[in-house]
């Protein structure tokens, strides 16, 4: 994959279809959460293999900060957020959509 495989047709079509199809954020479900999913994220990183890139099984919806905590963590700078909550499921980041409703 030399060109970037994000910036074309067939990965609008594919994206589109699986947000349609997978709305919600696996990762804030996960923690008990509903949050809409705006982004497809490679669950095994396909590092330029186009095989693993198109592979609708290593595919998951993720809202926008739960994509940035889980590329934040594969890179080494952090942890995801289903190893960072606190002992009731919170996350303990409190960027994350889900935090201001700890005290509700």
């Amino acid at each position: 994959m030399k060109k970037n495989p994000y910036n074309n047709q067939r990965w609008r079509n594919l994206r589109k279809r699986f947000l349609d199809a997978n709305p919600l954020c696996v990762k804030c479900k996960e923690m008990g959460f509903v949050t809409v999913a705006t982004t497809v994220d490679h669950k095994k990183p396909h590092k330029g293999n186009e095989k693993m890139f198109w592979d609708e099984s290593n595919l998951q919806g993720l809202c926008s900060h739960c994509h940035s905590a889980v590329k934040k963590a594969e890179e080494g700078g952090g942890r995801a957020y289903d190893t960072a909550c606190d002992v009731n499921g919170f996350s303990i980041d409190s960027k994350h959509p889900w935090s201001s409703v700890k005290g509700q």
